[in-house]
């Protein structure tokens, strides 16, 4: 993998306007997520960064290179969420609260590349290690989902595992709708969420 911060040319002429590593990052996701993974090529990508496939092959050696590096974002601001809440000191529902905020504000910020991990089918080796990946941050999840109706802070007539799913399934569905100029902030919308899935929307009497 080629990294560091080579600037890819665009326009083949000295003195053009370049591509960093990031910026093809960032092309290759915004690809990947409009026209499916599969069905973009490294061509399609050139093309759409105003290179040359040769160009571009010798900074990124396939496309794959490029789908895992962007799924590693994605799953190491998650995983950094998730390392969030192990180190804190609470109960397993301060926990769960903390988990859904923190997943939230993770997904607005890097919502592209969530995006993406999200749409994955499991066709490549790079695309099931991803998901088992995130089907372990789903497990961290039904735990503490266990631990609070352990310790009488979560109604113990709900199923842990579905609990945990309805929960990741809330917050993932932003990558459908939210946009970061829209009326409500990444901050508004953990505190909203937080209350939709610990409050429910029926006032109490």
């Amino acid at each position: 993998m080629r990294r560091g911060r080579a600037v890819l040319e665009s326009g083949g002429g000295r003195g053009r306007p370049g591509y960093s590593r990031e910026d093809i990052l960032r092309a290759a996701v915004d690809a990947f997520n409009a026209a499916g993974y599969e069905a973009t090529s490294m061509g399609a990508l050139a093309d759409r960064l105003g290179v040359t496939k040769s160009a571009l092959y010798h900074h990124v050696s396939s496309k794959e290179e490029l789908l895992g590096e962007a799924l590693d974002h994605a799953l190491g601001a998650l995983g950094g969420v998730i390392d969030e809440v192990t180190e804190f000191d609470g109960t397993d529902m301060e926990r769960l609260r903390l988990l859904v905020r923190g997943t939230t504000l993770a997904l607005c910020a890097e919502a592209p590349s969530v995006t993406l991990l999200l749409r994955l089918r499991g066709n490549s080796d790079v695309e099931l290690r991803a998901m088992d990946r995130r089907r372990a941050y789903t497990r961290t999840v039904v735990d503490l989902v266990s631990g609070a109706q352990a310790d009488g802070d979560l109604r113990a007539d709900v199923d842990p595992p579905t609990v945990g799913r309805l929960l990741f399934g809330m917050v993932n569905s932003l990558v459908e709708w939210y946009r970061p100029n829209g009326d409500l902030s990444p901050e508004e919308l953990a505190e909203l969420i937080g209350k939709m899935a610990f409050g429910g929307l029926v006032p109490r009497s």
